[in-house]
């Protein structure tokens, strides 16, 4: 059995529950990758012209706003305007993390590359995707009552991708 066939089985195994979260997951880092090279690429660009923290910052507003539309409609199926600011809110949870980042670069490889750079920026994303998927689904996902849903992580953080 191949890995593909293996996890259609799964999911088709899987509880309904569980197999939205499978979807979800697959969709959150699908979106991930793509924002993550398209981040990679305007912070490369900005960087020739800019100090690392304005390259970082325009860099990611521009694709935090994309990545959290995609995510309201694909991966959270939300239509319309109702709570867009807190969602994208929700969505700039990396600016913080990478500019703490960049900081603490400055005081430890004042005299790094850009590829450290690029690196401890992707690493403080990826640390920072999954709060920003914890929240934008617990921001998105309610139930009747309008209180938030919990719900279980099924795969491990491991072979999620950047978002």
């Amino acid at each position: 059995m191949n890995a593909l066939t293996g996890s259609a089985a799964l999911r088709r195994a899987a509880p309904p529950a569980l197999r939205g979260q499978i979807r979800q997951l697959a969709t959150f880092g699908a979106i991930g990758v793509a924002s993550t090279l398209a981040y990679v690429v305007l912070y490369s660009a900005l960087r020739s012209v800019a100090i690392p923290t304005v390259a970082n910052a325009v860099a990611l507003l521009v694709t935090a706003v994309g990545n959290t539309a995609a995510n309201r409609r694909l991966t959270f199926e939300v239509r319309g305007r109702a709570n867009i600011v807190r969602d994208h809110a929700a969505g700039l949870v990396a600016l913080g993390r990478t500019s703490a980042s960049l900081a603490a670069l400055d005081v430890l490889a004042p005299h790094r590359g850009r590829i450290a750079e690029l690196a401890v920026l992707v690493a403080a994303n990826a640390a920072a995707t999954l709060v920003r998927f914890v929240l934008l689904r617990l921001a998105l996902e309610k139930s009747p009552r309008g209180r938030a849903r919990g719900f279980v992580l099924a795969v491990p953080v491991a072979t999620r991708c950047v978002g």
